[in-house]
């Protein structure tokens, strides 16, 4: 475990003894480990945990517009009153992951209140959001390791793919929304 991780550690323990519930974003580039560094937190700290990933957009929402927008990327308009209303006033919530391969929604997934909530992924920061976290988290990579990593993980016809739209697109929003000046914390992986 890197000194950083046992620092943010240090962090949210700290934040969990004062005694309201606390609420991590954990943003940042593709392949930069977002989902690894919440899968280790949910497992220390027993908490929850809800990924971006399964607010894509829907097909209809798919609009040269939609794509121009500054983290216009995902159906953020779904995830505010599905997540993170509920979230914010410490109610259950419930959603339907919408599955890119399957261009349809699976099963509804239902989330109980934890002293600890993670919202993990890409997005997660969006200036709409990012007032409702007590921590926000920024992961980054050099450029070369970013590639090495999503070709390992998803082919080399899908890193076309990410490198000519969705890494372009996440960029936009980084920049554009302001996410990484208006994060707490920094992890370069």
């Amino acid at each position: 475990m890197t000194q950083q991780v046992e620092r943010l550690l240090l962090k949210i323990k700290q934040l969990k003894r004062e005694g309201t519930p606390v609420r991590i974003g954990i943003d940042g580039r593709c392949a930069a480990g977002k989902t690894t560094l919440a899968a280790y937190l949910q497992k220390e700290f027993g908490c929850s945990v809800v990924h971006m990933d399964d607010f894509f957009l829907r097909p209809q929402q798919r609009t040269a517009e939609r794509y121009a927008e500054p983290g216009g990327n995902i159906d953020y308009e779904r995830f505010q009153s599905e997540v993170f209303l509920p979230l914010l006033q410490g109610k259950s919530l419930e959603y339907r992951p919408f599955d890119c391969h399957l261009q349809d929604f699976r099963e509804p997934v239902c989330v109980e209140p934890s002293p600890v909530m993670i919202i993990e992924g890409t997005y997660s920061c969006h200036p709409l959001f990012r007032e409702g976290y007590q921590l926000r988290i920024f992961l980054t990579l050099d450029p070369e390791e970013q590639l090495r990593r999503i070709r390992e993980r998803n082919g080399g016809e899908a890193l076309i793919q990410f490198r000519e739209k969705w890494i372009p697109l996440e960029e936009r929003y980084f920049t554009g929304c302001e996410v990484l000046e208006h994060s707490d914390w920094q992890i370069r992986t």
